[in-house]
This record gives structure tokens, C-alpha cells and sequence, in this order.
């Protein structure tokens, strides 16, 4: 009976123990769980488990790597995932009444609305509505708008931003702020690539043609504010558009930012905006602790599935900032909807983030960029494609669509760069193709990449150069060892279980 399987998965969720008694030791439990195929063969399967493969559509599209299950022939099938202590058990007769019956899509379905449930992404969860699907989100900067701008009232006022800052009309915050009612507006901040976001390399400080304030680069000489650039201040605004992902430096200025005003005693107020690769999936592993600095702020998985808004609640928390925030939230979001579910105008948030793809691609492509490789910079796709003059573009394709990755082919290219890694030289490589980014797992992918590097050009690859932006030596140490990237990938569950946990308290949405 479903009762049964239940407490038959409780067990298994357990390590093993059920009411007291040790059915099956856990490290039993481990090595069911565990990749038994051979690396070869795409499909994974543990010792009875259906871990990744083509057969897995009952895990549906929100459970994460890492979660297993098993199906029947009559349409039966039971999913589990120990990062929530979640299964889904379906018990059917797909033959009834004429042995043709097919319940693939709505055994998908159940386990994916059963994952909404327990994960907070709706189906009907927090602060959700079908507006978000129907009509445009409202960003912190309208909502702004439509109060008179009453939070700001009498403030002298420093505003760090860049051009991704727009009301749902495109009308610039920095403008906006500026031609304000009783506000007044005196010091404009630009994060890494600039006011316009259009700059690689150190900024440095200029003005602003149409307001003619100042604008004081915190990527150049410094990147934290000084003093002089706080001077007479009484309210700081941050507007600006995160990628989702932990090593995108937009976060850790805003954290800076929030550490000079609460020194100061003056007010953040953060304009949120939607994390544009959604606010559902987590992935990656937890950064060490001896990479946090300027591209991971706090302990955090590579996505982190928080909003700018919400990333500054926890910052002022677990930082221990402890200055005077308030975040003025957006209207009508959820957390399943990426950017282009928004309604909203897609700008640039950086000069090589072009698209939704490439910010879909970006936790894993942007993870091994630190490598000898180029990630597509100088080109018309960056991170849609990987490529050196070392690599065997053919047999690198090979491999990886020999995995059998959700969501995701492979092709060859050959691509020269006009700037950045490899400049100017011919480049054998990948170009990524996404078939289905709600199943992607894009740091899975960069793992992948990795891995397969260091088999086929592992005197050439310099994966030791990945480990400030991945953010975990165990996961290059065991690369290194031979071990099967699903492997490695499962091993993060207990990480990303924990930062759910641990994120639920900031949550807006």
C-alpha cells in the first residue's frame, strides 16, 4: 500500500532506521545511492536506484540531482530526496482497461508539484499570484514611484546603481531619483563594469552628463566607499540587476556599501528586482572558507536562488552588518519565474551577460572560467561557449553528450575570441545548446566540463585555477581521484539542503 512504501522510504530517508530498528545499515543506504554504472554508460543508476537517467521524468522538474527513485510497469513509481526528506509515491495501472495507457507526464507532474509544496516554489506559494505569468512584474523602483517617493523624503541621498536600474517604463532610477520631489539626490556609485555597465577591467570615478553628479567607481582604485563619498549622506539606495549567482560581484559591493552606511548610521533601502535564472533552484557546493572575499561574500551555494533584496537581509544577519535596512519589495513575482516570465525589459547587467541563455549557463560556465580556457568573451555568444587552442572540440562533445545531461547538448565549434583568454587565436571547443533550463543544472555542467578536461588535456587544463570561483577544493581534489561527476554533484545535497534552511528566515517571496 502507499502507506507502506511510505514508511518504507522513511527508512531509507533515515540511513536506514525505522521505529527504532536498524533495517539497513547506512552506509547500505550509501552505496544503493551511489552511481554503480559505469562511467561510459549515460543512464546512472545506484544498486536498485534510478539516479539520473532517461527513465527519470518522475523525479520531475524541481527535485534536485541527488534524489533517486524507481519505477513500475504499470505507471507505478516512487521518488526520493534527502535535501527536503521528501517522497513521492504514485501507484497506478497505466493497462486499465486496454494494456496502452501512458502516465509519464502526470507522474512529472505530481513530483513536480509535490516539490513546490515542500520547497516553497508555487503552485499557490509565498506572495504568489498568476499576475506574474500574466502581466509585468513591479520592481522595487516602481513601487518607489508610486509612493511619492516617501521613504526618501528630506534624505540627502547616494545611489548605487548602473544602467539595469529602470522603472517598468524605462525611466532610469538614477533620473528618477534625481527629479524627485523633495529628495535630494547628491552622490551616484557604480559596481564592477561601470555606471553604463559596459566596462571590463577597473572603472574609474567620473560624472554623469545628464545629472552632472558625481559618480565614484567602487571596481577601481577602491571597492569599498570611502569617507568623502559618504560625507553628508543620510540614506543610501541600491538598484541594481543580480544574476543569481554567487560569485557575481554586485552583492558583495552592496554588502560593503551596507558595512560603510552602518558605520555611519545611515539608512540602506535596496530596490529589489527579480533573480532573473528564478528564485527556486539551488545548486553548487557551499564556498570554503578560505575563498570568501571580493566573489563570495558569505558561506553560500555557486546559486544561491535569492533576490538582491533578500541577499541583503541575510548579509545584514549572518554578516553581522547590523545597519538600518529596508528592502522595498517587488510586486507580483514568484520564485519559478525566470526573467523572460516577467514582462519585464531584459538590459545588459554586464557586457557579457547578453541574454537569458547566458545567464542560465553562467553558475557553471562562469564557475570554470578562472581556468586556461575562454568561456566565450570576445565573441557573440560568451557562455554559451567553451573552447583553447589545446582542446579537441569533437572528442570533448563526445564525452559530454555521452553523460546524457538533463536539459542540455553539445556541439563542436571552432570560435577566435576578440578579447579576453586566448584573444586573437583559433579555439577548438563546445558550443552549449539548453533544451530544458527547468531541468538544467548548470553547475552540474561546469563540473562536467571540468572533469572531462582533465581526462582528455589534463597536462594542458589548469583545473586548480577553478577553485576561487567553484569554491571548493574537495570538489577538485575528487576530480583529480577519478571520481564520477554525479557523484561529486550528489555529494552537494546536504550543502544545498542546509541553505535552504538556513535562507528561509530572508525570504520575501
Amino acid at each position: 500500500t502507499a502507506a507502506d512504501l511510505a514508511r518504507f522510504a522513511a527508512m531509507v530517508l533515515s540511513d536506514g532506521s525505522h521505529a527504532d530498528m536498524q533495517v539497513l545499515a547506512p552506509l547500505t543506504v550509501a552505496r544503493m545511492t551511489t552511481r554503480a554504472t559505469p562511467a561510459g554508460i549515460a543512464d546512472t543508476r545506484g544498486l536498485g536506484w534510478d539516479i539520473d537517467s532517461r527513465y527519470s521524468a518522475n523525479r520531475g522538474d524541481l527535485f534536485p540531482i541527488g534524489s533517486f527513485g524507481h519505477t513500475g510497469f504499470t505507471g507505478t513509481s516512487i521518488w526520493l530526496d534527502p535535501s527536503t526528506e521528501t517522497a513521492v509515491i504514485f501507484l497506478s495501472s497505466r493497462l486499465h482497461p486496454d494494456g496502452t495507457g501512458s502516465v509519464t507526464a502526470l507522474r512529472d507532474r505530481v513530483a513536480t508539484l509535490a516539490a513546490a509544496a515542500v520547497t516553497g516554489v508555487p503552485a499557490g506559494g509565498r506572495g504568489s499570484s498568476d499576475q506574474g505569468r500574466k502581466g509585468v512584474v513591479r520592481t522595487g523602483i516602481d513601487i518607489l514611484r508610486d509612493e511619492g517617493f516617501a521613504r526618501l523624503h528630506g534624505s540627502r541621498v547616494a545611489l548605487l546603481t548602473n544602467q539595469t536600474a529602470r522603472a517598468s517604463d524605462g525611466v532610469t532610477t538614477a533620473k528618477l531619483l534625481s527629479n524627485a520631489p523633495d529628495v535630494n539626490l547628491r552622490v551616484l556609485l557604480s559596481p564592477e563594469h561601470g555606471f553604463e555597465a559596459d566596462l571590463e577591467g577597473a572603472v574609474t570615478d567620473s560624472r554623469d552628463t545628464v545629472s552632472g553628479l558625481p559618480i565614484y567607481s567602487l571596481y577601481g582604485e577602491v571597492r569599498r566607499p570611502t569617507a568623502a563619498m559618504l560625507s553628508g549622506i543620510d540614506a543610501v539606495v541600491v538598484d541594481l540587476q543580480d544574476v543569481g549567482v554567487r560569485f557575481y560581484t554586485y552583492a558583495t559591493t552592496m554588502a560593503y556599501l551596507m558595512e560603510a552606511a552602518a558605520t555611519r548610521d545611515v539608512r540602506v533601502i535596496v530596490l529589489d528586482r527579480p533573480n532573473p535564472i528564478n528564485g527556486a533552484a539551488v545548486e553548487g557546493p557551499i564556498l570554503d572558507e578560505a575563498e570568501i572575499g571580493f566573489t563570495g561574500y558569505l558561506p553560500m551555494p555557486v546559486r544561491h536562488g535569492l533576490t538582491l533584496g533578500e541577499l541583503a537581509r541575510l548579509f545584514n544577519d549572518k554578516g553581522r552588518i547590523g545597519a538600518e535596512l529596508e528592502v522595498v519589495g517587488l510586486a507580483d513575482w514568484r520564485r519559478d519565474l525566470w526573467f523572460d516570465q516577467t514582462g519585464l525589459t531584459w538590459a545588459n547587467p554586464s557586457p557579457n551577460l547578453r541574454s537569458v541563455t547566458q545567464a542560465t549557463l553562467y553558475p557553471g560556465i562562469g564557475a570554470i572560467e578562472g581556468t586556461n580556457v575562454s568561456v566565450g568573451r570576445g565573441t557573440d555568444s560568451p557562455f554559451e561557449r567553451l573552447g583553447a587552442p589545446w582542446i579537441d572540440g569533437s572528442q570533448l562533445t563526445r564525452r559530454l553528450n555521452a553523460r546524457g545531461l538533463a536539459g542540455i547538448g553539445f556541439y563542436p565549434v571552432v570560435f577566435t575570441p576578440e578579447a579576453s583568454t586566448y584573444a586573437g587565436e583559433e579555439c577548438q571547443g563546445i558550443q552549449m545548446l539548453v533544451t530544458n533550463r527547468d531541468v538544467l543544472r548548470p553547475v552540474r555542467v561546469g563540473l562536467e566540463i571540468a572533469a572531462a578536461l582533465h581526462v582528455l588535456h589534463g597536462d594542458e587544463f589548469d583545473l586548480d585555477s577553478a577553485a576561487h570561483l567553484l569554491g571548493s577544493r574537495d570538489a577538485l581534489t575528487r576530480i583529480r581521484a577519478g571520481d564520477d561527476p554525479s557523484e561529486i554533484a550528489a555529494s552537494w545535497a546536504a550543502d544545498e539542503r542546509a541553505w535552504r534552511a538556513l535562507r528561509e528566515r530572508y525570504l520575501l517571496y
